[in-house]
């Protein structure tokens, strides 16, 4: 059965890869409010994503899980049978001791194309996914290259947790764990994109606690 899922995911992301080439994907809208060498923080737009909770110890794992079940999803795996253009970034989000033994959980996103966002499709209830409102509120964003790994993303959410610290917005950072956003399927080798995003409240910037809405709640 594992090997089965395997060889599915890996055709699943070849499928992906040549449904992207030379094509323009579509992406959440935001404004750039502020910026530093090492770090940025973006006005993102009420949006509507697409989520799937995924229990793992393991950041890789719980991505390959949630997206497998959402790229079902996107290839007409609801009650509409539509298929969906795809868009980027694929968005993970930690979910600190939300798991079994207060062990972390995650959940991986897709954001809605435009022709979707007022009315989402509905899922196969065996998917277990479920669309959520991402209410306008600004992100930190630290951008870095290469595969985005358990490792790396730990060692990338840390640098972006040191420098906020060193800024006026050091007491301004969610507590609701990071986000790890990738533009790249893993057949890309060179030039790959990746973000860390994390919540802030920064109200000078026209950012402010009452428009941030979180993530859905599993």
């Amino acid at each position: 059965m594992k090997k089965r899922e395997a060889l599915t995911v890996v055709a699943a992301v070849k499928v992906v890869c040549l449904m992207t080439i030379g094509m323009a994907v579509e992406s959440p809208q935001y404004t750039t409010v502020h910026s530093e060498s090492d770090f940025e923080i973006r006005l993102y737009r009420t949006s509507v994503w697409m989520s799937a909770p995924a229990l793992d110890i393991s950041f890789e794992k719980a991505t390959w899980n949630g997206f497998h079940r959402l790229f079902q999803f996107t290839q007409g795996a609801n009650l509409n049978f539509s298929r969906i253009p795809t868009t980027v970034p694929l968005l993970t989000t930690t979910v600190p001791a939300a798991g079994p033994l207060h062990s972390q959980a995650y959940y991986v996103s897709l954001y809605l194309p435009l022709h979707f966002q007022a009315a989402p499709p509905a899922p196969l209830p065996e998917l277990n996914i479920n669309p959520y409102q991402f209410t306008a509120h600004c992100v930190a964003v630290r951008r870095f290259s290469g595969f985005a790994n358990d490792e790396r993303v730990l060692k990338e959410a840390q640098k972006l947790a040191t420098s906020l610290a060193a800024s006026p917005w050091a007491h301004s950072v969610s507590q609701r764990g990071y986000s790890i956003a990738q533009f790249n399927t893993p057949l890309r080798i060179f030039n790959r994109k990746n973000e860390v995003w994390v919540d802030v409240d920064a109200p000078e910037l026209g950012c402010d606690e009452s428009l941030r809405d979180g993530v859905a709640a599993y």
